[in-house]
């Protein structure tokens, strides 16, 4: 079998009062850690299309194309799964909709953090996101 990179996307949903959506994951890539909604770019997808169609899938909420920032873009070694994916991490602070646990088979529950209190098992991309970039640009000002 021949080495491919595949290519992620993550988006962070930032809440009215700057707490942070992330799913505690179940599915064979990650299980145990936290991460926001996303997965794998679509053939002729753009970032942000896949952010909004992976969100939908996973949690039910709505998001608008042009409320969405693309944020950072890490390179990332799943050892475990011996996986290289590129992941594009994308940020908005505007959603619609009622939060809800639409894929069981990929995630146990759906959580808000303050972003003083994030969880310490984190998934590989996010955790190497936030600690090269944070999350503190993206705060609303109170």
């Amino acid at each position: 079998m021949q080495n491919s990179i595949k290519v992620g996307v993550g988006l962070y949903i930032l809440s009215a009062d700057n707490k942070l959506l992330l799913g505690l994951r179940k599915s064979k890539h990650g299980t145990g850690t936290w991460s926001p909604s996303g997965g794998k770019l679509e053939f002729g997808e753009e970032f942000e299309d896949a952010a909004i169609r992976e969100t939908k899938e996973e949690t039910s909420l709505d998001i608008k194309k042009q409320d969405i920032t693309i944020a950072a873009v890490t390179s990332d070694i799943h050892e475990q799964e011996n996986e290289h994916v590129i992941t594009i991490h994308t940020v908005t602070k505007k959603y619609s909709g009622e939060l809800k646990l639409m894929e069981p088979d990929k995630f146990e529950k759906w959580e808000w953090f303050s972003l003083q209190n994030l969880p310490e098992n984190l998934f590989l991309p996010v955790a190497k996101f936030i600690k090269e970039n944070g999350l503190d640009k993206f705060i609303k000002p109170s």
